[in-house]
């Protein structure tokens, strides 16, 4: 038997999910990371500067605030709005 590759369970540390989302008010989230990062995400000139209707949708409040967790990315509707982790983890929307 030849070992090829070890196990390494620090390459899983590298990994920035979402621990955690609360919706403040006037579709900003407050994020919170398995690094121990926070950030307040403040989405609404996105929302509002989209015309795409997929996206447009989501400036009615109600269901804007219907976000979920999921592998470790906020997640609207089944994958129907979802940003780069990388982005949130930044706090910048474009």
């Amino acid at each position: 038997m030849k070992i090829i590759q070890e196990y390494n369970d620090s390459l899983s540390e590298d990994i920035i999910e979402i621990v955690s989302a609360k919706y403040i008010g006037d579709y900003a989230i407050r994020i919170s990371f398995n690094d121990g990062a926070e950030k307040l995400v403040d989405f609404k000139s996105f929302l509002f500067k989209s015309l795409h209707p997929s996206i447009s949708k989501y400036r009615d409040e109600i269901l804007f605030k219907q976000f979920k967790i999921s592998d470790g990315n906020l997640n609207w509707n089944d994958f129907d709005l979802i940003f780069p982790i990388h982005d949130l983890h930044e706090g910048i929307i474009t």
